[in-house]
C-alpha cells in the first residue's frame, strides 16, 4: 500500500489534493453563487433559525447594525464582509449537507468520480509518474460530505482518502494530488 505524498512538487509537479477538489465540487454543487452582501445578510437574517446559525458562525454584530446594513444606511467594514463570507458559506454548507447527500448516495447506487491527472508538464522525463484517467463509483458519501459541511480541512483529507481514494486499488498515492475530480449530483 503506498504511502500519502510528502514531497509534491519537488520534480516540479502541480496539482492540488483531491479533497480541495472535492470540496471545491461540493461547494459548487451546492449552490455558492457570487451574490451582493446584501442578499447574503438576507439570507442569514431571514429567519431566527437563520440568525441563530449565523452568529454560531461568527456574525455577531448587533440587530441594529444588520437593519443599517440591510437599508443601505451603512457598509459593513472588511472584517465584517469576512465574518458574513463565512457564516454565509457554513450556514449553507450546513442547509444543503443532507439535500446532497441524498444525491450523490443515490440509494446505495453512489455517484461516478473522475480523477483528472496531475500537471507533469514541468517534470522532467525520467521522474514522470505513470498516473492515467481513472473513474471510480464513490457509494459511502455521508462521512466525506459530514466533515465538509463541518468545514473540517484535516478530516476530509482523511475522509476522502479513507472512503474514496483506496477504493482505486493499490495505485491510490499516484491520485492523492489531481488536477481536478469531478463528479455529477
Amino acid at each position: 500500500m503506498p504511502e500519502r505524498n510528502n514531497d509534491f512538487g519537488e520534480f516540479g509537479a502541480r496539482g492540488i489534493k483531491g479533497h480541495e477538489a472535492v470540496a471545491w465540487q461540493l461547494d459548487a454543487h451546492a449552490g455558492f453563487v457570487a451574490t451582493r452582501v446584501t442578499a447574503r445578510l438576507h439570507y442569514l437574517t431571514r429567519t431566527e433559525r437563520a440568525r441563530a446559525a449565523a452568529r454560531e458562525a461568527g456574525l455577531t454584530v448587533t440587530d441594529r447594525t444588520l437593519k443599517a446594513w440591510l437599508d443601505g444606511r451603512r457598509s459593513p467594514s472588511r472584517k465584517n464582509l469576512r465574518n458574513i463570507e463565512s457564516a454565509y458559506l457554513q450556514v449553507r454548507r450546513r442547509k444543503v449537507a443532507r439535500y446532497l447527500l441524498g444525491r450523490l448516495n443515490r440509494e446505495g447506487c453512489g455517484t461516478r468520480v473522475e480523477f483528472h491527472l496531475l500537471n507533469q508538464s514541468q517534470v522532467t522525463r525520467p521522474h514522470h509518474r505513470v498516473v492515467e484517467f481513472r473513474t471510480l463509483n464513490v457509494r459511502h458519501w455521508d462521512r466525506i460530505v459530514e466533515v465538509w459541511a463541518a468545514a473540517d480541512d484535516q478530516a476530509l483529507d482523511d475522509a476522502w482518502i479513507n472512503e474514496a481514494v483506496v477504493d482505486l486499488g493499490s495505485q491510490w498515492g499516484r491520485y492523492e494530488y489531481v488536477t481536478a475530480i469531478g463528479f455529477a449530483a
